[in-house]
């Protein structure tokens, strides 16, 4: 585990995984330590991933100001973070929550970017819904013994903390292409990854700025979204529809996979990143 210091002085720490060109990796969560991300299912082959613990999470300290939690004051400690690794432009990696830090790291500092990769990006920073046809998607999953159970709790009000972990453990299946043991493990292991000043933290006081679909689109870095056909947050139709608003980005769907698509299909899932890497950058702003 390596560290550094932020633009406040919090201590942050990141792990170095791999071998090749850097990627730096951003978690989502909200508020869960990178090590659900793993290597990203066999990307660590051809790329060295630097896995950023946000801070609050993880071997990350915890900052002294709360408000620095928030999506829009993280794209502060990535932007620190590639000032530290030394690198004029870079590729950057985010999944689920973290896809809203980096579009609105993409639209403040796009002259830092080689490439971008968001899977199952969180849509609320850029203000449109994750959920559009979310009920399609369910459906599809009926035939499995899980089904019943896993909606119920996913619908379910909880009313304790305890009941709150009951409910997502009964949800999980919903969130992976398989229910297999790969996905019970990784499952298994998130609640405790997830710090709850940094979760809560993360939309508190946060307003979508209006014009940054606007800004985005004006973007010329090579950019991939990349969706589970299971997905049910975000949905690949919601999916589709940042690609639309966008107009710059490639989509790929990954059938059969869920919201983390390295654990349901991580040949695919890295043979699709690392193809779509290995394209020539965008040339630097003039």
């Amino acid at each position: 585990m390596q560290r550094f210091r932020s633009w406040d002085g919090t201590e942050l720490a990141y792990q170095a995984v791999g071998s090749g060109p850097p990627v730096v990796c951003v978690p989502g969560g909200p508020g869960q330590a990178a090590e659900y991300l793993g290597e990203l299912g066999g990307l660590s082959d051809h790329r060295t991933l630097i896995l950023l613990d946000n801070r609050g999470t993880g071997a990350s300290q915890a900052p002294q100001d709360p408000t620095t939690y928030r999506v829009d004051r993280l794209v502060q400690d990535v932007e620190a973070l590639r000032g530290h690794l030394g690198l004029d432009r870079m590729d950057l990696f985010g999944h689920s929550a973290s896809g809203g830090i980096c579009l609105l790291y993409a639209a403040e500092h796009p002259h830092r970017l080689d490439h971008l990769v968001l899977v199952g990006p969180s849509l609320r920073v850029i203000g449109l819904p994750s959920d559009l046809g979310v009920d399609e998607v369910l459906a599809r999953r009926a035939h499995e013994p899980w089904y019943a159970d896993a909606v119920a709790a996913l619908h379910a009000e909880a009313g304790s903390p305890q009941e709150l972990q009951k409910y997502r453990w009964l949800s999980a299946p919903l969130l992976y292409g398989q229910w297999n043991a790969a996905a019970q493990a990784q499952a298994a292991a998130e609640p405790a990854q997830f710090t709850k000043p940094a979760t809560d933290g993360f939309y508190a006081g946060f307003e979508p700025d209006p014009t940054l679909p606007q800004r985005l689109q004006r973007l010329g870095v090579p950019m991939l979204l990349m969706s589970g056909e299971y997905d049910i947050w975000p949905t690949c139709a919601a999916v589709r529809e940042l690609a639309a608003l966008l107009n710059n980005a490639d989509l790929a769907v990954l059938p059969r996979a869920g919201h983390f698509p390295w654990v349901d299909d991580p040949v695919t899932f890295a043979a699709s990143v690392e193809q779509f890497l290995a394209r020539r950058p965008a040339p630097p702003a003039a």
